[in-house]
């Protein structure tokens, strides 16, 4: 599966070290060329595409399609109107801790979900290891911008300190 992602979820995992280990899991990982060129360019961008990001084109139907979302939804950024596009069109998830965003994208039958998500799905895979995941959330939640439901942080640190070992 394809997991197309606005910039603050790339930044949310960034915060603790997350990247190399999503970029671990079975799952692809695009941007629309225009978040890309705009957000990410230089070193950091360059740096995601070497651990396999996909800088995807958009085409001209997609553009279309974000143009009408911004109309729909002033609040949208162009950019998370064309990862919605992104995703709309090539039948992908799309990464978002946007609210109005993730509205939109419901009402476009596009699957979505955020940061909490793929957290889940390192713990499945048992990777990076519980110890770690507790600690990445916590430092993540920590920060200043972090726009993640409290309640949904306080049950999976919860879960993980359940998890961990009193000699870890």
């Amino acid at each position: 599966m394809i997991l197309v992602s606005d910039t603050s979820v790339l930044i949310d995992l960034e915060r603790r070290g997350f990247l190399e280990v999503i970029f671990g899991l079975p799952h692809g990982f695009a941007v629309p060329d225009v978040l890309y060129r705009r957000e990410m360019r230089g070193e950091w961008g360059d740096r995601l595409v070497g651990l396999g990001l996909r800088v995807e084109e958009m085409s001209q139907q997609g553009v279309a399609s974000a143009i009408r979302y911004r109309q729909q939804r002033p609040k949208l950024s162009v950019r998370d109107s064309l990862a919605l596009a992104l995703a709309k069109e090539r039948a992908w998830l799309l990464l978002t801790g946007d609210g109005d965003l993730r509205e939109l994208a419901a009402g476009e039958s596009v699957e979505c979900h955020g940061v909490l998500w793929l957290l889940d799905l390192m713990e499945e895979a048992r990777i990076p290891g519980i110890r770690l995941l507790h600690d990445g959330l916590e430092t993540i939640a920590g920060h200043a911008r972090c726009r993640l439901p409290r309640r949904e942080i306080a049950v999976r640190l919860e879960r993980y300190r359940l998890v961990i070992s009193p000699t870890e």
